[in-house]
């Protein structure tokens, strides 16, 4: 079992399709990752993604690709967040967050976490914001415990398909015990 930081680095240079920019930014994506990956196989917890509108694209490619028959594993319990809630972008004060809370709490009773990927300042970031243990994607905000990008980059969606890429990657290395994310 290969120790999580070093596999990430042996696998993005390997993979001729992941950026070496990656690599720049290992200490901010392993951590983040182990988090995620630890929530989701130990206690069982749904992820339900959100992205800001412009990123829909990519929240479509993400539930596409996530549970692909090509990974030859388990299907992993991977939600668009807009089929529990459709009026997402209508969030307008902590009682409409507390209450869509209470849904969810009922709706998934091992848990869930929220996987934003967006513009840090849009109305869908609102609920991940808040919530502690999110897995955080945000653009143009500096902010601890969250993968920060800028919205203005030129490769950005590039960047993107290459972080699921390796996420896709480190989800099967991690649920086939080749990697260790818990140290």
């Amino acid at each position: 079992m290969q120790e999580f930081l070093n596999w990430t680095i042996d696998t993005i240079r390997e993979d001729k399709l992941l950026g070496s920019w990656l690599e720049e930014k290992k200490y901010e994506w392993t951590p983040l990752v182990a988090k995620s990956l630890q929530g989701l196989f130990e206690y069982g917890v749904s992820v339900l993604i959100v992205t800001d509108v412009e990123r829909e694209w990519f929240l479509e490619y993400v539930l596409t690709n996530i549970n692909s028959s090509k990974n030859s594993r388990p299907y992993l319990p991977f939600y668009d967040m807009r089929s529990f809630y459709k009026q997402i972008d209508n969030i307008k004060s902590e009682d409409d967050a507390a209450l869509i809370k209470d849904m969810l709490s009922i709706s998934f009773p091992n848990g869930y976490v929220f996987w934003y990927i967006g513009r840090s300042q849009h109305v869908r970031a609102t609920l991940p914001k808040v919530e502690k243990h999110s897995f955080l994607w945000l653009f143009d905000e500096e902010r601890q415990d969250s993968f920060n990008l800028k919205s203005n980059d030129d490769a950005l969606d590039l960047k993107l398909l290459q972080m699921f890429r390796l996420y896709n990657k480190t989800i099967s290395a991690s649920l086939f015990g080749e990697i260790n994310i818990e140290d």
